[in-house]
């Protein structure tokens, strides 16, 4: 039996992959949660085989949550289900440890076939984030810079962007000042912007601001 959670802060979305997934009768809902400090004390009190992840969470992000169960939950397998389309966060996840990426409008047939390819320890690339995969191989350096980053970077460019300051993160995520602060210095010289308000308007245009 897979042991499925749903992390997703909106009930009409969890009602929905509960839906879709309660003919499948070797897949149980371990757990729903509706935010990622919830999420991360759930696994910790009952575990799962993989987790479908939002990224627009409230409190810490999917990408937080994302880089903590790398962290603390190694065996668990992590499905990003998105309202973004690929373009905007399938190969930066991909790269940062997300076991596959799909939009939430993503048929049943998809789902069902994703969760059962990241549950057996195996990536899943929907047909579109392939052809962007391929489209990165076949054009070197022509990706997005945002797409090179590390997942902390990651991370600090989407606290950054939403306009929180150094020290608000720096406590969020259990870093010095100091360390945020050089992370900043890198997400400027990587993304080629000169300040907060440059980095916001980078991932504005990108359609990066998870809401």
């Amino acid at each position: 039996m897979l042991r499925i959670a749903i992390v997703d802060d909106h009930q009409i979305v969890r009602a929905g992959f509960r839906e879709m997934l309660a003919e499948e009768l070797d897949l149980e809902i371990a757990f729903e949660a509706t935010s990622g400090e919830e999420a991360l004390g759930a696994l910790r009190e009952t575990g799962c085989d993989v987790v479908l992840l939002d990224l627009a969470l409230p409190g810490q992000s999917g990408v937080d949550v994302l880089r903590a169960v790398r962290q603390r939950f190694a065996d668990v397998r992590v499905l990003v289900l998105s309202g973004f389309p690929e373009e905007r966060y399938a190969v930066a996840l991909l790269r940062n440890g997300a076991d596959g990426y799909l939009c939430k409008d993503c048929d049943r047939d998809e789902l069902i076939r994703a969760i059962r390819t990241v549950a057996e320890g195996r990536r899943y690339v929907s047909t579109r984030t392939a052809e962007l995969l391929a489209e990165e191989l076949a054009g070197g350096g022509t990706a997005p810079a945002h797409e090179s980053l590390s997942e902390r970077e990651l991370q600090v460019f989407l606290r950054l962007a939403h306009g929180e300051s150094v020290s608000d993160i720096a406590d969020a995520l259990a870093l010095s000042v100091k360390t945020v602060s050089t992370y900043r210095s890198r997400l400027l010289e990587k993304l080629e912007v000169a300040s907060n308000a440059e980095l916001a308007a980078y991932a504005i245009r990108h359609g990066l601001l998870v809401e």
